[in-house]
């Protein structure tokens, strides 16, 4: 039995296919054992030859990489997922990892990073290009510092304003919230105001969105 990292191509471009190809089968430890076009065919290439890893790209006709990525996680939890991309967007590539991705690439990359990558996500490790680990440090350490300010402003909330906040976020009106807990409507009015000024929030919509953002409601 081969002891070789068995990979699975899935790209729309037919020339990059070869290439990568070539690239991987010159490796004394990889296999190239099937080439997908679309998405719908690296999901039937996937099941049907169970790789190792899965060399991804994000955009492809019908069924996008994203998706695949999905549905491969769910139907061979198995196999793992490298996506090779041209999209040096955080936001790609969060939703990736998110997903259950082990690695992210980028095209620019040079050979010897992507044959790298292979190799330290079949170690059962995660890869991220370069510039994407900084860009994810850095989201990382701007929504900590939201998170906290997010805190701060929350411990100003008394239990009454947190009770008086979620029932404004769904939907009730001043009149029937005074109702509901047996206050007045002027009582209520000032309890929103406070709240408002307390979070820094300007209208009932982005008192809901907040609601919504912090888990006191569902979406």
């Amino acid at each position: 039995m081969s002891d070789k990292i068995r990979l699975l191509l899935a790209d729309d471009h037919a020339i990059l296919r070869s290439g990568l190809r070539l690239l991987l089968s010159e490796q004394p430890d990889m296999e190239v054992v099937g080439e997908a076009a679309d998405g719908e065919e690296a999901i039937e290439k996937t099941r049907e030859l169970n790789p190792d890893i899965l060399l991804l790209d994000i955009t492809m006709p019908g069924v996008g990489g994203l998706e695949v990525l999905e549905r491969i996680k769910k139907e061979c939890p198995q196999v793992r997922v490298v996506v090779l991309t041209m999209h040096d967007d955080e936001s790609y590539m969060e939703r990736v990892m998110a997903s259950g991705g082990s690695g992210y690439v980028l095209k620019k990359a040079a050979d010897t990073e992507l044959i790298s990558a292979i190799r330290a996500v079949h170690q059962g490790g995660v890869y991220l290009h370069p510039s994407m680990t900084r860009a994810l440090v850095n989201q990382l350490q701007r929504r900590s510092a939201a998170q906290e300010r997010q805190s701060r402003l929350e411990s100003k909330l008394s239990e009454r304003e947190r009770e008086v906040l979620k029932l404004i976020a769904e939907g009730y009106t001043n009149k029937e919230i005074a109702d509901m807990i047996f206050l007045s409507v002027k009582t209520v009015e000032t309890h929103k105001a406070h709240i408002m000024d307390k979070l820094e929030l300007r209208s009932r919509a982005e008192l809901v969105r907040y609601a919504l953002d912090n888990g006191l409601l569902k979406p």
